[in-house]
């Protein structure tokens, strides 16, 4: 497994209809490294966001898309979501704010 440092963790935030939804609730999902444990993603959050305290994170492996081009198939590449959770004192993650 590669060592990953927390700002390697996090790729970029999700930002779907339903994400937005689920942010009355703490909720916010991330596009995240597909080696990176759900320990390494709590870490990550409390890192990069002051003030952010993580209830859990629950991770998806999405698997890549077949692709075909003529004659030639192909897989796009693999990734990993997550949706972290943040406990109720927490304070809201700032790049979603502005949404």
């Amino acid at each position: 497994m590669a060592d990953l440092k927390y700002y390697d963790v996090i790729l970029k935030p999700i930002v779907t209809e339903k994400s937005m939804d689920s942010m009355s609730e703490k909720k916010y999902t991330f596009s995240v490294h597909p080696d990176a444990t759900k320990a390494q993603i709590k870490e990550a959050v409390e890192k990069m966001f002051s003030g952010a305290k993580v209830a859990k994170v629950n991770t998806m492996n999405l698997e890549g898309k077949n692709r075909r081009r003529g004659n030639i198939v192909g897989k796009t590449a693999k990734s990993k979501k997550a949706i972290v959770q943040l406990t109720d004192d927490s304070a809201d993650i700032e790049i979603f704010s502005g949404l």
